[in-house]
């Protein structure tokens, strides 16, 4: 079993840029596939970025593209979200979440382990 734990969230003006940091406890991230989701209230959490245990190639939601990079450091067992050019849309609780290996890697519910979550605001 995984414990995650987020950090670096907070209030940034539009165009800025955040870091956000998920620390693994318990297993080896890569033993999982990291991804990042966010939920804005009264919406769906929606798939942000994912960074695969196999060879750690990442896919993002079309929404960050260009925008967000994820990545991850084994030796610190830690997964980062770098944010930049945010949007007042990006504005959402950001969490991190792992699973042991999956097709579908977009999909919250396939996810097995979640962290508490991190809130950002953007504002315009």
């Amino acid at each position: 079993q995984v414990t995650l734990v987020e950090s670096g969230g907070g209030l940034v003006q539009a165009g800025g840029s955040l870091s956000l940091s998920c620390l693994a406890s318990g297993r080896p991230v890569s033993n999982y596939d990291m991804g990042w989701f966010r939920q804005a209230p009264g919406k769906e959490r929606e798939f942000v970025a994912v960074i695969a245990r196999s060879g750690g190639s990442t896919l993002y939601a079309d929404s960050v593209k260009g925008r967000f990079t994820i990545s991850s450091d084994i030796a610190k067992n830690t997964v980062y979200l770098q944010m930049n050019s945010l949007k007042p849309e990006d504005t959402a609780v950001y969490y991190c979440a792992a699973a042991p290996g999956l097709v579908v890697k977009t999909a919250y519910y396939n996810y097995n382990y979640w962290g508490q979550g991190t809130q950002v605001t953007v504002s315009s």
